[in-house]
């Protein structure tokens, strides 16, 4: 008798071992980056946050990364080779890896994934973003302010609805300064390409823009205003070392304290699918410093995203009309989400024709 409780005994206090064991191991979580971490933009803002990860949950968690992926079947490849070699959480951080994540994420149900910028969620699939659009009204107005031709040079990658959301809310911000003001928009079919990024930015100063601003995540339109003497913004991350005499301001796209939450949130078994778009309100979207313009220019821009955080402005409230003449948005209403999230037209005064996202 005494022998088999001296059994249950070491039985038990193995399987508690073992149990603690299990606890302790670490998180292994992989990101999946569509250029590379040296972009100095969307990407390299992504992988700040992993870093963040590192740092906020020391040994709990065991990161990885996988960059200049491209959209499509190699997406889909990694995604895979990634949850089957014992990754417990993969972060596929562009639009067009949404498929693919969705996928890989049917197929591996007990891993979980979160995907940004997509809308397509699983039981075990998240979707983020950030409300990237809230900032560029606020460089819509400063460049309103600051440009003296009234044309702005707009450098986009894909005409999908968040580039599109975000030259519509650009426009938005510059009319509300100047009702004349031009945006003059290239597409580059790219997310990272210094070359064609650099020649557009070049293409639309020589028709008169005296500002640059990009959705594209190299510095390249940032280093070719410098060259030029005109002004233009960063984008995802200051980048006024590329432009200090250029750069106005930039977009800042804060990922870390999301990634943290949800790593937390899945080693404590609390985590649920769900959707997070985050603003200035939230941290996920913020200013970098405003140089190289006059202090109440500064004033102006702030006192704005004072306004967007409060909730006391709106990008997209009315009167407020589409690209054709026609009233979307009454006076005294605001455009809902489901409509700002799959935006594929633009507002008045664009004089761009959208090309086809397919």
């Amino acid at each position: 008798m005494t022998r088999y409780v001296k059994y249950i005994a070491a039985a038990f206090l193995a399987i508690m071992l073992g149990a603690a064991t299990a606890a302790e191991d670490p998180t292994r979580v992989a990101f999946v980056y569509v250029g590379p971490i040296s972009d100095h933009g969307w990407t390299y803002q992504h992988d700040q946050g992993r870093l963040a990860v590192e740092a906020a949950l020391g040994d709990d968690v065991v990161t990885t990364f996988v960059e200049n992926v491209s959209e499509g079947p190699d997406a889909e490849r990694v995604i895979r080779q990634l949850a089957a070699t014992g990754q417990d959480v993969i972060f596929t951080t562009s639009f067009g890896f949404m498929n693919p994540t969705v996928k890989v994420s049917e197929q591996f149900p007990d891993v979980t994934f979160g995907h940004a910028t997509g809308y397509k969620r699983t039981d075990n699939l998240t979707t983020f973003s950030s409300r990237f659009y809230e900032g560029r009204y606020v460089l819509g107005q400063i460049a309103g302010r600051m440009s003296e031709s009234g044309i702005v040079g707009y450098v986009a990658s894909f005409p999908i609805p968040e580039v599109v959301r975000g030259i519509n809310a650009f426009m938005l911000g510059m009319q509300s300064i100047n009702p004349d003001a031009q945006i003059k928009v290239v597409w580059v079919s790219s997310w990272f390409d210094p070359g064609k990024e650099g020649d557009a930015a070049k293409a639309m100063i020589d028709q008169g823009a005296d500002v640059i601003t990009q959705h594209t995540d190299s510095p390249a339109p940032l280093r070719v205003a410098e060259e030029r003497g005109v002004y233009a913004f960063g984008q995802a991350s200051d980048m006024i070392a590329y432009a200090p005499n250029a750069q106005l301001t930039a977009i800042i796209d804060d990922w870390s304290g999301y990634y943290v939450s949800q790593i937390e949130a899945v080693r404590a078994g609390t985590w649920e699918s769900s959707d997070i778009w985050g603003g200035f309100n939230t941290g996920m979207v913020a200013m970098a410093p405003y140089t190289n313009m006059p202090d109440d220019v500064a004033a102006m821009a702030q006192a704005t995203v004072d306004k967007i955080s409060s909730g006391e402005l709106h990008p997209f409230q009315g009167p407020l009309y589409n690209q054709e003449g026609e009233l979307v948005v009454a006076e005294g209403e605001t455009l809902d989400d489901g409509t700002l999230a799959g935006m594929n037209w633009y507002v008045k005064g664009i004089e761009d024709t959208l090309p086809s996202s397919n």
